[in-house]
């Protein structure tokens, strides 16, 4: 131990602790330096050593030789089984510092708190710093192939691969924010601002006439999270758990929500197979039944936020990050990636329509398949990850949450935003959507009653996507 000059340190040498450490029992030692001298109060022992053991009817008496005799330093051993814990505590320039032995853990660093801005600086290069965000660079080509009226393949092309890292850095965006809230609310800020490039998407297609795109979009939403997010989640835990348990009660509590957002689709579709009905009633209805959805999507957030809470608490993350962008800097981020995913999205809704007729590829694969991809990449890798952890309440929250969010909400959000531009937008899918979603509700309402899962679900649910997607191909327009 040592004690130099006006700024006072404390070291406690590689032997001494190796002394420290084989001593009796549980000795807990605290240490004021003030002018180089110092005293220590010892814990209580009963074993840890033969002596020890050989003589606990002896009175405990202060020990003043050893090794710490030479540094004027008093030990006191009493009897007790705590773990043997040696604290050092020094004042330096106001902070303090610890040293543990036998904790497992070294000195903690005391210094000067790293500044606000470094702070930001390394929070920003984290979110940056990934080999995804290689893919930024077809932001600027996909909008010089766009306005210099490039062939409409090179337009998808290019402005479909950057959306893929603009919908990561707008899900960073969401969860630096969710991190200065409670858990509950940071998922839903995820979940919300999740789905803001299919919201984004709906209003560009919407406005550009595109109601199959649209309707095949919102459809892929759903398929993609229930089936092929969840079953790839559930398989990555399955890879090294033989049984993945979760909150059944709040998975419960989704899929009923789906079950109401797939009748309130297939009520409209069926109702325009009726004789007799027209084009304005099934707008009509579809724009009442959105209605009624937004305001089960409001229940809902009451139910999960304030009466039942307790049911979507998931576990915590153990890996949390102790850099965090503020608030301020996280809004304007979400800010900035909003207004570039709009202008990535407007490019590739007018590529669609040429891209289909030039190049064969069907519009139900682009809006069913593809465009879901590039909205919930992000989404996807976060969700299978967190499975792989063994966080299966979390890959659900972000799978199922998100497409109960998408059900609730940006499905009637893109009715009402129909009926502001003027268009048709309405619930009435096609029989093979409706009857694709009722389906996979099901399918996955089965998978989830019992609390528990297996590699073999997770199999199952992506074959079912498979099925779909390859149907999808052969729709004719």
């Amino acid at each position: 131990m040592s004690v130099s000059g006006g700024r006072q340190t404390v070291a406690l040498s590689r032997r001494h602790r190796m002394m420290a450490a084989g001593a009796a029992g549980a000795t807990r030692m605290s240490v004021d330096v003030g002018d180089g001298t110092g005293s220590m109060a010892a814990g209580k022992s009963t074993r840890g050593s033969a002596y020890d053991s050989d003589n606990q009817d002896l009175p405990q008496a202060p020990v003043t030789n050893g090794p710490y005799a030479a540094l004027g330093v008093t030990r006191t051993s009493t009897g007790d089984k705590e773990p043997l814990r040696t604290t050092l505590a020094s004042d330096l320039e106001g902070g303090s510092a610890v040293d543990t032995i036998g904790s497992g853990q070294g000195p903690k660093r005391t210094g000067p708190p790293p500044s606000f801005w470094r702070v930001q600086c390394d929070a920003l290069g984290e979110l940056f710093l990934t080999y995804l965000n290689l893919l930024l660079i077809f932001v600027p080509i996909g909008q010089y192939c766009h306005y210099t009226k490039m062939a409409s393949i090179y337009v998808f092309v290019t402005n479909f691969l950057a959306i893929i890292p603009l919908a990561s850095l707008l899900g960073g965006a969401t969860e630096a924010i969710s991190a200065h809230t409670n858990q509950i609310v940071g998922g839903l800020l995820n979940a919300t601002f999740g789905n803001a490039v299919e919201m984004i998407m709906c209003v560009q297609a919407v406005r550009a006439g595109l109601i199959q795109v649209v309707q095949g979009n919102l459809l892929g939403s759903i398929l993609s999270n229930l089936l092929l997010v969840l079953g790839m989640s559930i398989c990555a835990s399955g890879l090294l758990r033989k049984t993945q348990r979760f909150n059944a009660d709040g998975a419960a509590a989704n899929m009923t929500c789906q079950a109401v957002a797939s009748i309130s689709v297939c009520l409209p579709t069926m109702f325009k197979g009726v004789a007799g009905s027209t084009e304005e009633e099934v707008l009509m209805i579809s724009r009442v039944c959105s209605i009624f959805l937004m305001a089960v999507y409001g229940l809902f957030l009451f139910f999960q936020l304030k009466t039942h809470s307790d049911l979507f608490a998931d576990e915590e993350d153990e890996e949390a990050h102790e850099e965090n962008l503020s608030p301020t800097l996280s809004i304007i981020l979400l800010f900035c990636c909003t207004l570039v995913v709009a202008a990535c999205s407007d490019s590739l809704v007018d590529s669609i329509e040429d891209v289909s007729t030039n190049y064969g590829l069907p519009k139900a694969f682009i809006g069913t398949i593809l465009l879901p991809i590039v909205g919930n990449a992000a989404e996807h890798a976060t969700a299978v990850t967190c499975a792989y952890k063994g966080m299966m309440d979390l890959a659900l929250g972000v799978a199922v949450g998100s497409c109960t969010q998408i059900a609730l909400f940006v499905v009637p959000c893109a009715v009402m935003f129909g009926w502001v531009f003027d268009q048709p937008m309405n619930l009435a899918f096609r029989n093979f959507d409706t009857a694709c979603q009722m389906l996979s509700v099901f399918l996955v309402s089965q998978v989830l009653q019992h609390g528990n899962t297996n590699w073999l679900h997770g199999a199952m649910l992506m074959t079912t996507y498979s099925l779909i997607a390859v149907i999808t191909w052969f729709i004719p327009e």
